[in-house]
């Protein structure tokens, strides 16, 4: 092999003069050589793998809203880039003809298409675009393993591969598809418009940064290297009990029962995910919660690194009472560059107490809105019970950029 080697190189020597170029010729035969054998269709060896789990699903109607009259509805399933079968209500508008825009929703984090996803697509819906609502892999109906494992990169590709099963629908307009991310799920959709410009437009409902809260804790609270290391070693320790376990430890849903000095964004919680308003079965945040160790990558993947780069439009709501606003305003600074407005973590932290308009509005900058819902908490954009979720600048928003 040596020596045939050597004779290559002295006949490429004898040809060529330049040894920069020499290099970069051999580099080329080695990449070609590679690349064809990548190519080779008729390899005997070549492993063909089905993308198709067979899921579970319910077929009778188990949502925490009523069913509408005016959209078909229907269960489907797609799968990830990984081969994560993911599972999806579509909901169709009835009667309708041709080619629509088309909507997938997901979110709130550690919830399931059951629950606010779920009533978001049928709204939509009913006002004319073909949507979808799916279970985020390891949890609901979703494939996955092990279960209640969340990922920034795999539920990232949960959008991108919701935008691909609704590229190939014959109903659907390939080139008008947008997405809607509801909680934690609003940071994910941002994150998928950032690296899929097939994403026409996003919405991100009462959106939460799970990186941000990861690392910096609820209000910078836990912002010091120190505290970072803690909360390390601490997941490592859990890894560790986890494997000799053979099995996760839960973190918890939402606390139950409801200790009476919780603060006031923990019975927000508690009166949505652990009473018949929206209670579900399946739902992580109803129940027992994530894995302890689940959300561990968040602690160094940033999800709004590249969302500057966002060309798309990308519309932001919040309830201007909301725990979680900063969120929001942090997501609108990483895409701008531009504050909203001058409010501090602290205002947000108590904001029960913030006189109602003080911080509502619309603010934009070129194709990025944020707007601020007067007076709403971060659960009244959940469902109904307020009354407050904006419906109709949804619609317009989508109906101006799915075009």
């Amino acid at each position: 092999m040596y020596y045939i080697y050597k004779k290559i190189v002295i006949t490429l020597q004898t040809e060529i003069h330049n040894v920069f170029t020499m290099k970069k010729l051999l580099s080329a035969m080695l990449v070609a050589s590679l690349f064809t054998a990548c190519q080779n269709k008729e390899n005997d060896n070549q492993i063909n793998e089905s993308m198709n789990t067979k899921l579970q699903l319910t077929q009778e109607w188990d949502k925490t809203f009523p069913k509408s009259d005016k959209v078909d509805h229907k269960k489907v399933t797609f799968h990830n880039r990984y081969g994560i079968e993911l599972a999806a209500d579509m909901y169709t508008p009835k009667n309708a003809d041709g080619k629509l825009a088309a909507i997938a929703v997901s979110g709130p984090f550690g919830a399931v298409k059951e629950q606010s996803s779920g009533l978001y697509a049928q709204h939509m819906a009913e006002r004319g675009f073909i949507t979808i609502a799916f279970d985020p892999s390891f949890t609901g109906e979703s494939g996955g393993e092990p279960r209640r494992m969340a990922s920034p990169d795999i539920n990232t590709e949960d959008f991108l591969a919701a935008v691909d099963f609704l590229s190939i629908q014959d109903n659907v307009d390939a080139e008008r598809i947008g997405i809607i991310g509801i909680c934690g799920f609003g940071g994910m959709a941002v994150n998928a418009a950032a690296i899929d410009p097939r994403i026409k437009g996003t919405v991100a409902m009462t959106m939460y940064d799970m990186s941000k809260v990861n690392v910096e804790g609820y209000f910078a609270s836990e912002n010091t290297s120190a505290q970072r290391m803690e909360n390390r070693k601490a997941i490592a320790a859990q890894r560790i009990a986890d494997y000799k376990a053979g099995t996760y430890q839960r973190a918890g849903g939402v606390v139950d029962p409801l200790p009476n000095d919780a603060p006031w964004f923990v019975k927000d919680y508690y009166a949505y995910y652990k009473t018949e308003r929206g209670y579900h079965k399946r739902s992580g945040n109803s129940n027992d919660g994530w894995n302890t160790i689940g959300c561990q990558s968040f602690l160094n993947q940033p999800l709004l690194a590249w969302a500057h780069e966002i060309e798309n439009p990308v519309l932001l709501i919040h309830g201007e009472k909301a725990h979680s606003r900063y969120f929001s305003e942090y997501a609108f600074e990483k895409m701008t560059g531009k504050k909203p407005f001058n409010s501090s973590v602290a205002e947000c932290a108590t904001a029960n107490e913030i006189p109602t308009g003080k911080y509502a509005g619309s603010y934009k900058e070129g194709n990025k809105e944020l707007l601020i819902i007067p007076g709403a908490s971060h659960v009244d954009l959940y469902d109904d019970v307020a009354g407050v979720i904006p419906y109709d600048k949804i619609e317009s928003f989508f109906n101006d950029n799915l075009k």
